[in-house]
């Protein structure tokens, strides 16, 4: 009798262990069939693409604004917020104690600002292109129609874009965006008035 009991509490623990091996692997293959499908390699062809385009775009953008930009683009961030009367434009270096390209940022930037006033966007254009979106309304726009601002901030400097006319509100949002999606990893969306800080 002791050993039929020992031989069925053997069975009955073996029988255990093997459906709980079983339930663990296919739990296993559950989760890699799920991590799988975050791949890059299961995208479709448009996606893949629109991302491949995308990068492609990206390092074409901070090739040429080595031409226009004297700061560096990888030690530097461009932070984007937009306002209801415009929007706030920063550039801030990653490292607030790099004096070079606080200064450069800063030169650039009140550069630029006297450029807008007169109408030249040509900075912007040869960086992103002639068709970028947003910039044609504000080529088109009268001087005097958009208020552009410099402050010091602290690790850089910001414009600070204003305009009573919602089409040019508009257009100022959408250059934004643009630049946005062109800077990639280099840019940032901001929140308005967080750069007031010296």
């Amino acid at each position: 009798m002791g050993q039929r009991h020992y031989q069925r509490n053997t069975m009955f623990k073996t029988l255990i262990t093997s459906c709980a091996l079983a339930t663990l692997a296919s739990g296993a293959q559950a989760q890699m069939r799920g991590s799988t499908a975050m791949d890059h390699s299961n995208m479709d062809d448009a996606a893949h693409i629109t991302m491949m385009e995308q990068t492609q775009r990206q390092a074409a953008v901070a090739e040429r604004g080595k031409d226009v930009m004297p700061f560096s683009l990888a030690a530097t961030t461009h932070v984007f917020s937009k306002t209801a009367e415009g929007g706030v434009q920063q550039v801030v270096a990653k490292r607030a104690t790099d004096a070079a390209q606080v200064h450069l940022a800063r030169g650039h930037l009140q550069e630029i600002r006297e450029q807008f006033l007169k109408g030249d966007f040509s900075g912007p254009s040869h960086i992103h292109g002639q068709d970028m979106p947003g910039l044609a309304e504000l080529k088109e726009a009268k001087v005097g129609q958009i208020s552009i601002d410099y402050q010091d901030i602290k690790g850089g400097g910001q414009l600070t874009y204003r305009t009573a006319d919602a089409s040019l509100v508009a257009a100022l949002h959408t250059w934004f965006d643009a630049q946005l999606a062109d800077h990639g990893k280099d840019a940032m969306e901001g929140h308005a008035n967080h750069g007031d800080m010296k």
